[in-house]
Parts: structure tokens; C-alpha cells; sequence
């Protein structure tokens, strides 16, 4: 989220155009909220209070709230995260029905590595092949 959101990454230019013109989409829960909320506030973010604050507007804007499970359905079960931090997303792309998890987080991928998720996949966004990869399945959820 930082990429797009704060960095203007050039990694992330395909995934932000698709977002703004309304070909994918970011889902969201309170939990990944609050996490984005928290690393905005990091003292070391190279970010204006007011940059921080556009941030969160603008995610707010377009991200969609993932409505929680009801107790006792049935999901396939999801592997245990190094970082109990990042399950969280895990839940929310399962829980979503999103197309892909797409991250950059070394924990999260050093999972992906290690066993398939069924459902959605991880993505590594390499900044020569972004274009290329994304431009063929057309994802309809990202997280």
C-alpha cells in the first residue's frame, strides 16, 4: 500500500492505474485498516503529516470493506505465518474471494514459497515484468 500510496512506486503503476479506472479492486477489514493506519504513523515514513493523511483518504476512497465470515463457515484452511502480524492478510484474501495476494513482505512470500494457497495466488511485482504479467488474467480482487 505504501508503494502505491506514498512511494509512487514504479512497480506499482500497472496494479494503481487498474485501481483508479476501476479494473481491480482493493479489499479491505478493520484489521488491515488498523495496520495501514499504524505504519502511516511510523516516525522513519519519509511523508508530511499531510501526505499521511491524503494516504488514508485516498485508500479509504477505494478500498472495499471485506464483510467478516459468519462463525462456523466452512474455509479451506490457510497456512501459519512466521509473522502472526501478516495473517491477517491471508484471512482477507481468502475471506474475499480475492483473485491474488499481492506483497512484497519477505514473510508472506517466503510462505508462498513453501506451499500453495488455494484460491489465490502470491505475486512478486518485478518492475520490468509488472506490466507484462498483469496485463493478461483479469483480476477482479487484489488485497
Amino acid at each position: 500500500m505504501l508503494d502505491w500510496l506514498i512511494f509512487a512506486d514504479p512497480t506499482v503503476q500497472v496494479l494503481a492505474a487498474w485501481i483508479e479506472d476501476g479494473r481491480a479492486e482493493i479489499v479491505t477489514s478493520s484489521d488491515c485498516r488498523e495496520e495501514l493506519v499504524r505504519v502511516l504513523a511510523y516516525p522513519r515514513l519519509p511523508a508530511s503529516a499531510a501526505e499521511r493523511e491524503r494516504a488514508l483518504v485516498h485508500y479509504d476512497r477505494r478500498a472495499i470493506p471485506c464483510t467478516p465470515l459468519m462463525p462456523g463457515t466452512a474455509c479451506p484452511p490457510l497456512p501459519e505465518c512466521r509473522d502472526r502480524d501478516d495473517q491477517k492478510f491471508l484471512e482477507l484474501a481468502r475471506d474475499s474471494g480475492a483473485c491474488w495476494l499481492i506483497t512484497k513482505d519477505r514473510h508472506l512470500l517466503k510462505l508462498a514459497r513453501k506451499i500453495q494457497v488455494q484460491g489465490f495466488f502470491f505475486e512478486v511485482l518485478d518492475p520490468i515484468e509488472s506490466e507484462m504479467r498483469l496485463s493478461s488474467p483479469s483480476p477482479n480482487a487484489l488485497s
